[in-house]
């Protein structure tokens, strides 16, 4: 009988087994540190509670190890081990199938029918921890539950104690009531997974991020580093260019002052041959002298202005070639712009026109069908299925049904403007015909100084950037169906990219209000 006695007061309330590296409440009850931990992780901050006593704790305790009680039950267990089973029955050694909280016995099945039937008779799982069933100061089952203070009461409780006057309901109820939350737990538990699996393809996406970021910076090098190499080879294309015109031209000089050397020594030995003669006194010596080098002296008398004017002459060469050097880099330069196109797969459109018989009556097309602006004036024009007649449009008379293309656009500062795409299949009649107002247009909206909007389908989106400048890039490629815009400030900046399904062909759209302009660049 010690023994049982000594081995109910080494059994967890808990977990119904002797202690488990067991410490000590501040009420003075005993519990397996793995068990109270359990316990008051399923309670919530300032709810925490004795199992026992339900004596509550604003904070969770710190739990200090009771060693004493822990090598007592140490030395107890290996003679005294718990009953694999599960509980006795009290009234014999067969193991229990339910404990009555009020007779405070485990009883078997045999037993079991011939107990009370009685209401105030509860039965329970097999337990033997009656003290945490009873009130501690009232000795009574706890056979309600407080909705006020989150506590199972008794009898006494709710007609004479502390919660006299509480909202209370049976414990059975208020454990039902618990119980649907168990489906907003699985609610959550559904909810979390689907986070986790967000989580788990974004840190793949992070992770496979740095490999195509490589990938890319690796293509883009190699394409700079090609442009390079194609612009030192036409540099040194142009410089050889220049070196042999340089040469030739020498060439040429060196030619032309070897001969007025040999000129200008001819002129030095007549000019020293009529010195003598001047100086000669003998007139029959100066007369024989003249008449046997008369070609000299016809020459001498002619003068200079003949020499002069035929080395003048001579000396104009013809000087570098610039132009020819100019020709040679633009044509270079537009060799390797067409190359680089190539190998991005991006045809760059420089050749965009207005159609001017889609034009609003509000709207002005330049001469160059480049510039679009709006007018206040009614121009009148006639009225057709492809003219706009109630929004200030205009669309580009080029189409785009496949490949990429990139195109860039000057725009005013003041006034209202949309920038985008028109699929050709739309009716440009009637209030859905303003670009973006439809499924089958986008645009670029600038609504206010430099705010800006992206509109498709009558949803507008606004961008938190504020645009800098006042030229635009817009790059479509058709089959992947996307159309992006850039703002062209140093550096680029990416605004908004629409994706869709391009099923017709697509003409460039322009829509301007009050001080708006918008030119197409060549």
């Amino acid at each position: 009988m010690a023994c049982a006695d000594l081995r109910e007061e080494l059994t967890c309330s808990v977990c119904l087994s002797i202690y488990t590296d067991p410490v000590t409440l501040i009420c003075g009850h005993n519990f397996c540190l793995g068990c109270i931990n359990r316990t008051w992780d399923h309670q919530d901050e300032g709810e925490y509670s004795c199992p026992e006593c339900l004596h509550r704790f604003r904070r969770r305790p710190e739990l200090n190890r009771n060693l004493r009680l822990r090598n007592i039950a140490e030395t107890f267990q290996p003679t005294e081990p718990v009953d694999k089973t599960g509980i006795l029955c009290t009234n014999c050694t067969q193991p229990a199938a339910k404990s009555c909280l009020l007779c405070e016995a485990s009883l078997c099945d045999t037993h079991l029918r011939s107990h009370s039937k009685s209401e105030e008779h509860v039965l329970t799982e097999p337990t033997t921890s009656w003290g945490n069933r009873k009130h501690t100061k009232y000795k009574e089952l706890l056979k309600y539950y407080c909705t006020e203070d989150a506590a199972c009461i008794c009898v006494s409780c709710s007609l004479a104690g502390e919660h006299r006057g509480h909202q209370v309901e049976l414990l059975n109820e208020a454990s039902e009531r618990k119980k649907k939350w168990r489906d907003v737990l699985q609610n959550l538990t559904t909810k979390r997974e689907k986070t986790e699996k967000r989580v788990q393809s974004l840190q793949e996406y992070r992770s496979g991020m740095g490999e195509k970021a490589a990938g890319v910076a690796e293509q883009h090098t190699a394409l700079i580093m090609d442009i390079r190499k194609q612009l030192e080879d036409l540099e040194k294309r142009v410089l050889s260019e220049i070196t042999r015109q340089q040469e030739q031209v020498l060439l040429t000089v060196s030619n032309q002052i070897q001969q007025l050397e040999k000129e200008k020594d001819e002129l030095t030995r007549k000019m020293s041959h009529i010195e003598d003669l001047c100086n000669m006194t003998d007139p029959l010596t100066v007369l024989q002298e003249q008449e046997s080098h008369r070609d000299d002296f016809c020459g001498a008398e002619k003068g200079d202005n003949e020499v002069t004017q035929r080395g003048d002459t001579q000396v104009t060469v013809q000087d570098l070639d610039e132009d020819l050097m100019s020709v040679t880099l633009y044509t270079g330069l537009a060799d390797i712009v067409t190359d680089v196109k190539r190998k991005i797969y991006m045809q760059v459109t420089s050749d965009i026109l207005l159609d001017i018989n889609t034009a609003n009556n509000n709207v002005i097309v330049s001469d160059d069908l480049k510039s679009v602006s709006f007018s206040r004036i009614n121009h009148q024009r006639t009225d057709t299925p492809e003219r706009f007649t109630y929004f200030p449009q205009v669309l580009s008379s080029t189409t785009f049904s496949s490949g990429r293309h990139y195109w860039e656009v000057e725009t005013s500062e003041l006034g209202h403007y949309r920038i985008g795409m028109w699929s050709s299949s739309l009716r440009r009649k009637g209030d859905e015909s303003a670009i973006g107002d439809n499924n089958k247009s986008w645009c670029l909206y600038k609504w206010a100084t430099r705010i800006l909007s992206v509109v498709h389908d009558s949803v507008r989106t606004d961008l938190l950037h504020r645009l800098s400048c006042d030229r635009l890039g817009i790059l479509l490629d058709y089959e992947a169906g996307r159309l992006s815009f850039y703002e062209l400030c140093v550096p680029i900046r990416h605004l908004y990219t629409f994706t869709a399904t391009f099923t017709e062909p697509l003409h460039a759209a322009f829509y301007v209000y009050k001080e708006a302009w918008v030119r197409i660049k060549s």
